[in-house]
């Protein structure tokens, strides 16, 4: 009996009897400000994801000391937001470089060359490229490139010529300016292949990004599709000794992939690779978070290592607990709060248009403590709303609307022109939104020039409450359920983001808006 005692414990203390608890244990994040949750443990770890809420796509620069990364913004303006960290964990925004609508958005490439900063950007069909000389601009306008693809990852030749690596993966060359193209796209390497019986979204290899170390380019990409099944996306690798190939398939491929439903993050992939601020090396890419994909694709970082036939392993496992923080870095303060008293510009940082138009900025009129939005369109579905990023599983949000003229406006949770839900306001009614649309039937009389607006998100359950003036707080009648909301329904890649909307021929001033992560 003693020893059946001994050796159910050692079972236990070897972990070997820890994993189904680990699988099912509530993770527990840092909190920030407001409560929002953090990486970073302060313990000399960090639980993914390093950037919560929806931010697709990263493409990370490593310029001296410094770390620069950026994201997918697709039709959100001002976009294509730079954030800065020093630890690879800890990051804070800096700038927005994207201020000019040119389209969805998808998987950029941020790269310095000759001292200059690029952002290659795809959108609408094509790829652009936008520049500065500071990373915190001002940025040229978008620049036209003219190519057909997506994804683009810069890297430059032995012999240094530039060029961009795009889905394919095909490769086009660049001037030596970065400014336009030379020559035309041509397939350059037929990506490793996953076992035709594994479930995933489709082939789709894409997000190429490269890297020369120790005289090998390696090529790192995505196949399996970013979305649908939980199984689907995955990241390998191929090396090269010339930028013109060949190319041979990592032994070791897929390098980071799903394997069951289970897991805490989902689809991960689309990496880069990065080198830390102590030599070692790191992989940043995105995931779905298991039971809140409406929060879009989060940033991840997973330690990798270098093997000694010079390919590379990934080392974070399922990335549900802590892992040790990169040495020798030094923490900015992560992220910001959402809560604004309209004292500053925010714009890009914080609040974008959704599917602005290019004068869309002329609806907004700035004054101390407060944001006027000119009503545009009918509805919440054509009036480009106002949005900002929600990286929480649960939050509460509250602002306070004044409506003038034949206008309403309101506060939504808002995931496209074909999906939102929320409250709205005229000068006489009281309109309710559910399923992208109004829901007429529950229109109420009550005149409210000013009216105080909360909702409560809690796990994909949503509260509205509405107060009348200095009112006391009443709750909306009708409570919803948000779960379903997110790419897989509604396609757009997008996420469910916190919203103020103003429409028809008036306006909506916003005050005191606030947000607070509730436990």
């Amino acid at each position: 009996m003693k020893s059946t005692r001994r050796t159910a414990l050692k079972t236990l203390l070897s972990g070997a009897a820890l994993a189904p608890l680990a699988a099912t244990a509530k993770p527990t994040w840092g909190r920030g400000v407001e409560g929002q949750r953090k990486a970073d443990l302060g313990n000399g770890t960090y639980l993914n994801p390093i950037l919560s809420g929806d931010h697709p796509d990263p493409t990370i620069l490593k310029d001296g000391d410094d770390y620069y990364m950026t994201f997918s913004s697709f039709l959100s303006y001002p976009g294509a937001v730079i954030w800065h960290s020093r630890d690879l964990v800890n990051w804070e925004p800096i700038a927005a470089a994207l201020t000019k609508p040119i389209g969805s958005v998808w998987a950029m490439d941020l790269v310095k060359h000759n001292g200059r900063y690029f952002i290659y950007i795809p959108a609408e069909g094509s790829i652009y490229v936008i520049w500065a000389d500071n990373i915190r601009g001002p940025w040229s306008d978008p620049i036209d490139l003219h190519i057909d693809a997506i994804d683009p990852g810069h890297a430059v030749g032995e012999d240094g010529k530039r060029y961009l690596f795009v889905n394919g993966v095909r490769r086009i060359g660049l001037t030596d300016d970065g400014l336009a193209t030379v020559g035309t796209l041509e397939k350059v390497y037929e990506p490793w292949r996953y076992p035709s019986d594994w479930v995933v979204e489709m082939f789709a290899p894409e997000g190429p990004k490269l890297l020369r170390r120790n005289g090998w380019y390696y090529l790192v990409l995505a196949v399996g599709g970013t979305s649908g099944p939980p199984t689907s996306h995955m990241v390998i690798a191929a090396r090269s000794r010339s930028i013109h190939g060949p190319w041979e398939n990592c032994p070791h491929n897929p390098l980071v992939r799903t394997r069951s439903d289970s897991e805490m993050w989902w689809s991960r992939g689309h990496a880069t690779l990065v080198e830390g601020p102590a030599g070692d090396w790191w992989m940043v890419y995105h995931g779905y978070e298991n039971g809140y994909r409406t929060l879009g694709r989060q940033a991840l970082l997973e330690p990798i290592e270098w093997t000694s036939d010079g390919w590379f392993k990934a080392k974070g496992g399922d990335l549900s607990s802590p892992l040790p923080m990169p040495k020798k870095g030094s923490a900015v303060p992560h992220g910001h709060a959402w809560s604004d008293d309209f004292t500053q510009d925010r714009f890009g940082m914080q609040w974008s248009f959704f599917n602005p138009g290019p004068d869309e900025m002329r609806r907004v009129r700035r004054e101390s403590g407060s944001m006027t939005i000119a009503g545009k369109g009918t509805s919440p579905a054509d009036c480009s709303p106002l949005t900002c990023t929600a990286g929480d599983r649960s939050y509460e949000a509250t602002v306070t609307l004044d409506i003038s003229g034949e206008g309403h406006g309101g506060l939504l949770l808002h995931y496209n022109e074909r999906m939102f839900v929320g409250i709205g306001f005229s000068a006489t009614h009281m309109r309710t939104y559910n399923y992208g649309q109004e829901q007429s039937w529950m229109r109420e009389k009550m005149a409210v020039p000013t009216v105080r607006i909360r909702v409560r998100n809690d796990k994909n359950i949503v509260t509205f409450w509405y107060a009348r003036g200095a009112g006391e707080w009443i709750q909306h009648p009708w409570q919803m359920e948000v779960s379903g909301m997110h790419h897989n329904v509604f396609g757009g890649f997008l996420s469910l983001k916190p919203g103020v909307y103003s429409a028809g021929e008036g306006a909506v001033r916003m005050r005191d808006f606030r947000y607070r992560a509730l436990a």
